[in-house]
């Protein structure tokens, strides 16, 4: 579902891939190649929500934040994620089941495995690997998780892409409003 919210419209690239199952409310911008999938939410109602080209949110996570977000270019945020991050940088992974509270920035080419629990404001220098509860870092990420991250994120653009192909239904919400990049 996809809900307009004072005025302001979720902004869905025509090469994105929004599930019908999906909740979508607010000032939202997805980028193009980006897929969001059954279960997720995205709440846009305490600032602007970006997420940038290529990038995928999988099932039954949900991004919210007490200001604007930005989630950037072949991100990978993985199933059942509860994201309050401030920023998530390009080509960067959060595996399943993560919390990253309010405030969070991580950065480009980092990843925050599976489980993982950042505390609010925590930031993450470039090419990280944050494993625990609460979330530390455990050193950089190595070529293994960069190819797995870029792997992954294409594989999703294809994914979507079929998605799309069979049948699309956020052309049917009033709400929509595509963009171009």
């Amino acid at each position: 579902m996809i809900r307009s919210l004072d005025g302001k419209s979720p902004k869905i690239h025509p090469g994105a891939f929004v599930s019908e199952a999906a909740y979508l409310v607010g000032q939202i911008e997805v980028g193009e190649g980006s897929s969001i999938w059954p279960g997720t939410v995205i709440r846009a109602d305490m600032g602007k929500i970006t997420i940038g080209r290529n990038t995928c949110i999988q099932d039954n996570s949900v991004i919210h934040g007490d200001a604007d977000v930005l989630i950037g270019d072949g991100v990978v945020i993985g199933h059942r994620v509860m994201c309050h991050a401030k920023v998530v940088g390009d080509r960067s992974l959060i595996g399943n089941g993560a919390v990253v509270n309010d405030g969070v920035e991580i950065g480009p080419d980092s990843l925050v495995a599976s489980g993982a629990m950042l505390i609010e404001r925590m930031q993450v220098p470039s090419k990280s690997m944050v494993v625990g509860v609460p979330g530390r870092v455990r050193g950089e990420i190595q070529e293994r998780h960069t190819d797995l991250i870029r792997q992954t994120s294409e594989h999703y653009v294809e994914k979507a892409a079929l998605y799309r192909r069979e049948g699309n239904l956020q052309s049917e919400h009033p709400g929509v409003h595509g963009i171009g990049y």
